[in-house]
């Protein structure tokens, strides 16, 4: 299963780093399709920069509704995602600001798949519960640094 942030990296992403199957959670498309309408212009980007970023967005929401049948996050999912949470909170982390990347391990793990994605942090205290594979975050030119 892909995380959200592979789908948007995707065509910087290495192929040989990714399964020859792959997969995506109802939650990535969710994500996905909020991205375009959280685009906001700010002091340094102008009206041009708002909009092609905003075009970008649309582009990958639509390419992966073109390439992917999402997985459901079905009530087998919704019951993990118990099991999630607890294993977040074991390890000292507040799964509120999580809940998406949380719901999408547990439809992974549900689904009897790995997850593939650039932040493996994001998923620390999950390692006994769903296999997080590590992709290299690619270097993307017009991408702001992460905080």
């Amino acid at each position: 299963m892909l995380d959200t942030n592979i789908l948007i990296l995707r065509r910087w992403i290495d192929p040989a780093e990714l399964p020859d199957e792959m997969a995506i959670s109802a939650i990535t498309l969710a994500e996905l399709s909020a991205g375009p309408h959280e685009v906001r212009r700010n002091d340094e980007q102008d009206m041009y920069d708002e909009h092609a970023e905003r075009a970008r967005r649309l582009e990958i929401l639509q390419r992966a509704e073109s390439e992917f049948d999402p997985v459901a996050f079905d009530a087998e999912a919704a019951r993990i995602f118990g099991r999630v949470t607890a294993a977040v909170v074991a390890v000292g982390r507040k799964p509120r600001g999580r809940v998406v990347d949380l719901m999408i391990a547990a439809t992974a793990i549900a689904e009897g798949l790995a997850l593939f994605t650039t932040n493996p942090a994001d998923f620390t205290g999950l390692a006994t519960l769903v296999r997080i594979v590590p992709v290299t975050r690619p270097f993307v030119p017009h991408e702001r640094p992460r905080s």
